[in-house]
């Protein structure tokens, strides 16, 4: 393979990132160098402070340098973004304005997990299309609303890229190898990393439904993706049943049969976790999250989410942080 300029990748690491996402980016970097015999792609970790950052489980990784001691962007350099937990925690305004300098520079600007968040916060995303881990899509949306939000498990928009955290660092980066050096480079760095499947902008982050529940019951998953994609507007029971062609009995018994609960209690439970989600990780009020997830009563609202969690929702506000959840 002809000898090429290094192209040189800056991971920016947050306090408590997800550690999964980043090794997931960094090692198909790794392994195409191996494959290819020469160094493709070069890498280094920054992050405030300059010294070490704190993954969520614990561990603690030695950095190149710190925020004001980079050198000098060239075009055609990645900046990538590893979030984690209490990811609105790490918008502080020298990130911020260090990322839109890394921008200014001529930079491609990308993030994997939550570090969409922080793109969004400084301005990065806008108009642009962008993912972030499912467990965070609602609260992104809410708070992002000019940013157009995708459930797949990365997005490629022009020099914009966000994978939604997990493995999906590696098919980011297999596409970015395939992109620069070739489809068979990047086959054979993930046939070294055994990952069978590559997956593409098209495909989606979660489990199909089937699998989530561990029925297979094609009625019974189109009724519960109906709810899923109804939560602030809820569809009666009866209308789903009937929509799904089948009585509104046979629809509790499949419920029932299935799943051990009522088609009604089962969408109470989808609801509330969705608002659970808001709670913790946008700045929205308590009605604001009630009506978000299909319920017209505050009061109504605090006593069903009680009845789930323990506590109300004004207790889950004090003790969450916003955009606490990630991946």
């Amino acid at each position: 393979m002809p000898s090429t300029k290094p192209r040189r990748f800056t991971f920016l690491l947050l306090d408590r990132f997800t550690m999964l996402p980043f090794t997931a980016a960094i090692e198909p970097l790794r392994l195409a160098n191996r494959s290819a015999n020469c160094n493709l792609f070069s890498w280094r970790l920054v992050g405030p402070g300059g010294e070490s950052a704190t993954c969520s489980n614990g561990t603690r990784i030695l950095l190149d340098g710190g925020l004001d001691s980079e050198s000098p962007v060239e075009h055609g350099d990645v900046v990538i973004v590893c979030g984690g937990t209490d990811i609105s925690k790490e918008a502080h305004k020298p990130v911020l304005n260090w990322l839109r300098r890394q921008s200014r520079g001529g930079a491609m600007m990308g993030a994997v997990c939550t570090g969409a968040w922080i793109l969004a916060e400084a301005g990065l995303l806008d108009g642009r299309k962008a993912t972030i881990h499912w467990e965070n899509h609602d609260g992104f949306a809410e708070a992002f609303s000019e940013i157009d939000l995708y459930r797949s498990v990365f997005v490629h928009d022009g020099n914009r890229l966000t994978a939604a955290g997990g493995t999906s660092s590696i098919d980011l980066m297999l596409h970015l190898i395939a992109e620069t050096h070739g489809d068979a480079l990047a086959a054979e760095v993930a046939d070294q990393m055994l990952h069978t499947t590559i997956r593409t902008d098209q495909d989606r982050q979660r489990l199909s439904i089937p699998t989530r529940i561990g029925v297979r019951h094609p009625r019974l998953a189109t009724v519960i993706a109906r709810m899923e994609a109804n939560l602030e507007e809820p569809i009666s029971p009866a209308q789903l049943a009937s929509d799904a062609g089948m009585s509104t009995r046979q629809l509790e018994r499949l419920f029932r049969r299935y799943l051990n609960r009522s088609p009604k209690r089962y969408y109470m439970e989808t609801r509330l976790a969705r608002a659970r989600n808001l709670l913790m990780q946008t700045e929205m009020s308590i009605i604001e999250v009630a009506l978000a997830s299909g319920f017209s009563s505050p009061s109504h609202f605090s006593k069903c989410y009680r009845a789930q969690y323990g506590g109300t929702p004004y207790r889950e506000r004090g003790t969450g942080a916003a955009a606490s959840a990630g991946r």
